[in-house]
């Protein structure tokens, strides 16, 4: 039968020992912030102009204002409002259905106030990822991993029912064709006043 050799544990001086308590807690709070330093980073928005009021829902549509850039400053994308034919149904701006833009946007859209102006970057991980994006004709629009920001004016926000309700308005109105409350380009293509599926343009932080 093999004898186990045996190791005989020396005694701690307590000096030593208030020493050994001091290394462990250092390895641990080191350990805690390379973790730290390490995790993905998440949204952050800074607040240019300060706004006022509630905050928009992950659900609702905004109205907004806004220039995204790249990680070398180069502009990618910039919103242009949308001339609607009959004034006081939707505010000024662009209109951007939250529950359709990559989750960075919706993050930090959710932290804006009305009439404030923000600066949202949003990592490659809560934007378009390792894929990036690129437009119809195979042009890379946004590289893959690449950290995105946006300058952002909160103009207005509604809940997509109230949208879709004023919509209906608009399109009937519309159809009556009243020149009394037409504005803007009457000749203008209701897919242009209007425009579905994404309400263009809006490229950048669409899904």
């Amino acid at each position: 039968m093999t004898e186990v050799t045996r190791v005989p544990l020396q005694p701690i001086a307590k000096g030593s020992l208030t020493k050994l308590w001091i290394g462990i807690v250092v390895a641990v709070l080191a350990a805690a912030a390379l973790a730290w330093y390490a995790a993905p980073r998440g949204v952050d928005v800074d607040t240019v102009t300060a706004g006022s009021g509630p905050n928009p829902g992950a659900t609702d549509v905004v109205f907004v204002r806004y220039t995204g850039t790249l990680e070398d400053g180069s502009v990618f994308d910039q919103s242009q409002d949308i001339p609607l034919p009959i004034e006081g149904i939707f505010p000024e701006g662009n209109p951007l259905p939250l529950d359709r833009m990559v989750p960075g946007f919706t993050e930090g859209a959710q932290q804006m106030q009305k009439g404030g102006t923000y600066r949202i970057t949003i990592p490659a991980s809560q934007g378009y990822g390792a894929e990036g994006r690129t437009d119809p004709q195979g042009n890379v629009v946004i590289p893959p991993n690449e950290t995105l920001t946006f300058e952002v004016e909160l103009v207005d926000f509604m809940t997509m029912p109230d949208f879709e309700r004023r919509l209906a308005t608009l399109q009937q109105a519309m159809q009556m064709g009243a020149p009394g409350d037409m504005g803007g380009d009457p000749s203008a293509p209701e897919g242009q006043a209007v425009p579905q599926d994404g309400i263009q343009p809006a490229p950048a932080p669409l899904q």
